[in-house]
């Protein structure tokens, strides 16, 4: 494909690590790699050529994307190439639990007929559970139900309408799945919300008999919960192909009987690899050539110009996103976004974009930004309207954001104070003002007497200290929500301790970014 493209010369040099790498990528104008080879900021140091770095494979850990972004590259993946292979090998990990294939296996090569001892169980009938409906768990579903089986999905980042047309019965929270579901497998990046989500507490909610599946991110589960499981006898059957750390040669689960671990082998299929090899072809001379520019991960096409001019609320846009997605857990149907004063008559669909990205940031098994933000919230069925009004209401601009869950909808208004501080000035309509960064609590409450010392009082005795403080209400004796910037993550015992004030209705956690942190693909 390269020799047959026009105006294109290329070499191919493997291997390279060091001042090699960094003087290899300083003679050309686009590079094509796989997971092999680390592309560091040093290796990136002084580069004034190259363009554009393409993975051939979905991640991109092995790229410094900041130090690209930096630098003017723009940092592209493959992120469908691996999707039937890997899909694939996660029916394929849940029949041979199901079937006792490697058990089996050994057994005659070690030259036994156990029959008996290796009696399996069907799929057909049984019911899958599947954590995160991106393109992998979209096709194991697919899959699953060709072989007649029952499919439950949770993933907050897809409509209900959604899944149902691809025949899978949505739920709203994880812990709602685990009693129902006779195999379990998870389709997510790992992140703070997935990691450890099925683990010790969760045990004695699995439905007796189950079998765990994971090829998506090692950390997931927690291995020594699921050991205990298996030793227990609540858990049927483990397979793991992903290893909290790798390449992984030591694991509570080895040995264990009802055990099927592979070294990492999702995407390790001819065709695979050839298809992302293709993709990025594709991708590096389209861009060199027309400036077309698919599946970024690190930067968008906005000119230095705009940048500046919108940096402020690009940044009041993506924190914006970030808090509402911390909101509830259930599963998105529709966002809103009004734009007031001034900042209406700028490039608001940029900035509707930002936003997009902020919400569904780290909850999908690929890298969102505003380059992809908005095509991932349609093929999900989540709906994205904007509207600009000149008047300025209380503010020169503002942006206001409202998201609707299955069962809550929750509305935030943001503005800047001064020329780049994010602040919130409106929760679920009740005007308030406070700091959009770092650790936030947000807690319903009853506006009663004594709320606030109570639940700082509660922080007090947990070593937790109380940044910044700012309350809402509808009206004097009413419904109220208070934010808290705190300095440090509060314990669940904290958390649990202000759930238990009679006057509190609900009390959640929101993390959002240092003061003055923009993401990767917004810096220039």
């Amino acid at each position: 494909m390269l020799e047959a493209a026009p105006g294109i010369e290329f070499e191919v040099r493997t291997g390279l690590k060091g001042d090699a790498l960094r003087q290899a990528l300083a003679e050309f104008d686009g590079a094509i790699c796989r997971s092999g080879v680390k592309i560091t900021a040093e290796a990136l140091e002084g580069n004034r050529r190259l363009k554009a770095v393409v993975r051939a494979g979905v991640g991109t850990d092995n790229i410094d994307k900041e130090a690209a972004t930096k630098q003017g590259i723009v940092v592209m993946n493959t992120p469908s190439g691996n999707t039937l292979s890997t899909a694939e090998h996660t029916i394929a990990l849940m029949l041979a639990l199901s079937r006792n294939i490697a058990p089996a296996h050994q057994s005659l090569r070690e030259g036994k007929w156990d029959r008996n001892k290796y009696m399996g169980t069907q799929v057909a009938g049984k019911t899958l559970g599947i954590v995160g409906l991106g393109r992998i768990g979209v096709a194991v579903a697919k899959r699953a139900r060709a072989l007649e089986m029952n499919v439950l999905g949770y993933d907050p980042f897809m409509s209900k309408e959604r899944a149902k047309e691809l025949g899978i019965e949505p739920v709203d929270t994880v812990e709602a799945m685990l009693p129902k579901v006779d195999y379990l497998t998870v389709h997510t990046p790992l992140t703070d919300e997935t990691r450890g989500l099925v683990g010790m507490a969760q045990l004695e909610k699995l439905k007796p008999g189950v079998r765990l599946i994971n090829a998506a991110r090692g950390g997931i589960y927690e291995e020594a919960a699921l050991a205990e499981g298996l030793k227990s006898g609540k858990i049927a059957g483990v397979a793991l192909d992903v290893y909290a750390t790798e390449p992984c040669t030591d694991s509570p689960l080895f040995g264990l009987s009802g055990v099927v671990c592979t070294p990492h082998l999702g995407a390790s299929t001819e065709e695979a690899q050839t298809q992302v090899a293709v993709e990025a072809v594709e991708l590096v001379v389209a861009y060199l050539t027309t400036g077309a520019i698919r599946h970024a991960v690190n930067v968008a096409s906005l000119d230095p110009q705009t940048l500046e001019s919108l940096r402020g609320y690009l940044d009041v846009a993506h924190r914006l996103g970030i808090l509402l997605a911390g909101m509830e857990t259930g599963a998105l149907k529709s966002c809103r976004i009004l734009y007031k004063g001034e900042i209406a008559e700028k490039e608001t669909k940029i900035l509707t974009a930002v936003f997009a990205a902020g919400l569904l940031q780290g909850a999908l098994d690929q890298e969102v930004n505003l380059v992809n933000a908005e095509v991932v919230l349609k093929q999900r069925g989540i709906k994205l309207t904007e509207e600009s009004r000149s008047e300025m209401g209380s503010f020169r601009s503002s942006m206001t954001a409202e998201v609707v869950y299955d069962h809550a909808q929750h509305k935030a208004a943001a503005t800047i104070f001064g020329q780049h501080m994010p602040r919130l000035v409106s929760l679920d309509d009740r005007r308030l003002e406070a700091y959009l960064d770092g650790r936030i609590l947000v807690f319903r409450h009853h506006d009663v007497p004594g709320i606030i010392g109570a639940v700082g009082t509660i922080f007090g005795k947990h070593g937790i200290n109380i940044a910044q403080m700012a309350v809402g209400r509808d009206a004097p004796g009413g419904e109220a929500v208070g934010v808290l910037n705190l300095d440090t993550e509060p314990s669940p015992e904290a958390l649990a301790d202000v759930r238990k004030l009679p006057a509190i209705t609900s009390a959640i956690v929101v993390r959002l970014p240092p003061a003055g942190q923009l993401p990767s693909w917004l810096q220039g």
